[in-house]
């Protein structure tokens, strides 16, 4: 390894270390963004939903931890790493991300439209934690109130704006990718995440839905929602696809999709793309159905 990319493998542990004591669970993050470490359980013949039960590492943002040993160790697993993510929606900060796109303009008009939502929903964003992106993006740190997961989403709360909550993550300032080097706002550093705003917080929420229990032939579709559960990075939207068909070819697809979109969401998948893989597996099921090349 040249010298340069230990020194950035050294300072982007440096970094994590010091998040992990502050209480933010870390995982070393390849120079793409993604996990540096791979799963163990590639080779397998069966999909595994291991989270990281087998005491191995490469299980994405399950590895997260805010032990120094354990971060120390998944570092020197992975010398290629050039930065760190932080697992959200874990205690005790319970952090919740608030990605602000830049336009193509240069100018962050995700910023004028969570102004707008504020002015609406009669809420302000408090001074917390805020991460310039190399694309001149921001992440807005702050912290959610226990016992109630924010899924991730794309666009869902404004064009521009994507949400990291449970499951999800943020590249830690100080990390070095492809395109550049994520870096503390002046002045933000010092801050603890704030507290969301409850009506913010409210919009990001999932919305509260009636219990009921919905009968699926030989409880086939909760196997299938266990089967979108267990993707792992790059398999999500393979998993649900493939699940969709199944559903529509046996006859419960419409009464099983907002199940596998909640699914597909709790592992990362945007909602709208969620919708979008099972409205695709809807019109392309007939007999069989396969995922698309």
């Amino acid at each position: 390894m040249a010298t340069t990319d230990r020194r950035t493998s050294t300072l982007a542990l440096a970094h994590a270390l010091s998040a992990a004591e502050h209480g933010l669970p870390v995982i070393p993050l390849s120079a793409t963004k993604l996990p540096a470490l791979r799963s163990p359980h590639r080779a397998e013949d069966r999909p595994s939903s291991c989270r990281g039960a087998c005491g191995l590492p490469g299980h994405g943002v399950h590895d997260a931890t805010t032990d120094l040993a354990a971060v120390r160790a998944l570092f020197a697993a992975a010398p290629w790493a050039t930065g760190y993510g932080i697992a959200c929606g874990r205690a005790p900060h319970h952090l919740i991300g608030i990605d602000l796109d830049v336009g193509t303009t240069g100018r962050l008009d995700s910023a004028a439209a969570l102004h707008h939502l504020g002015v609406q929903h009669a809420f302000t964003v408090p001074p917390t934690v805020t991460v310039l992106t190399p694309s001149g993006g921001r992440h807005i740190w702050l912290s959610g109130p226990p016992g109630t997961a924010v899924p991730n989403s794309a666009g869902r709360l404004a064009p521009g704006i994507d949400v990291r909550g449970s499951g999800g993550y943020l590249v830690g300032p100080g990390s070095v990718t492809t395109h550049g080097t994520y870096r503390l706002v002046p002045g933000t550093g010092s801050l603890p995440p704030a507290p969301c705003p409850r009506t913010l917080f409210d919009l990001l929420a999932p919305p509260a839905r009636p219990h009921r229990h919905r009968a699926h032939p030989d409880d086939r579709g909760q196997g299938l929602i266990r089967f979108v559960l267990a993707a792992d990075e790059g398999q999500r939207n393979t998993r649900l696809f493939w699940a969709a068909c199944r559903a529509y070819e046996h006859g419960f697809g419409d009464s099983l999709a907002d199940d596998l979109t909640e699914a597909a969401v709790h592992t990362g998948l945007p909602e709208h793309e969620a919708r979008a893989t099972i409205a695709s597996a809807a019109r392309l099921t007939t007999t069989r159905c396969e995922p698309p090349g």
